[in-house]
């Protein structure tokens, strides 16, 4: 009996763990003061208000739907781009960028200020309001 109840105490332990770690997920963050690493400056566009960047591996299991959001809501939004960088072969670079798990998207101004992140799949209307202001909603 004893056995028993430890064992589903320790998956219950296990369970919230996970759950804490996976709320943070998705969820818009302030960008930080990094340095901008050439291979990132060449990715933004300098037409563009904010350039996302996505940072993908090859062997990301959210990427493809976050792909998706993004595409979505830069098709309707003005003055913003998306680029993609797979860190798959560049484990540095995801160092210097500071990314622990993709796919995460970066927020750049044209200069190449960080103005957020967002790390695993994005919300598009939390995305586009913390973006409200920097980029402006198409007209068409």
């Amino acid at each position: 009996m004893t056995g028993g109840l430890l064992g589903l105490l320790s998956a219950l332990v296990v369970v919230a763990a996970v759950a804490v770690a996976l709320r943070g997920r998705g969820r818009v963050r302030p960008g930080s003061r990094r340095g901008l690493p050439a291979e990132v400056r060449a990715l933004l566009d300098p037409d563009a208000e904010v350039t996302l960047v996505q940072v993908t591996t090859r062997f990301c299991a959210g990427c493809r739907r976050s792909r998706q959001v993004l595409g979505a809501l830069v098709e309707r939004t003005g003055g913003l781009r998306l680029a993609e960088l797979d860190v798959t072969e560049r484990p540095a670079l995801a160092a210097d960028l500071g990314v622990l798990g993709t796919p995460t998207t970066i927020a750049y101004d044209r200069r190449g200020a960080e103005l957020l992140r967002v790390t695993g799949v994005p919300d598009a209307e939390e995305l586009s309001g913390a973006l409200t202001g920097r980029a402006r909603p198409s007209d068409g």
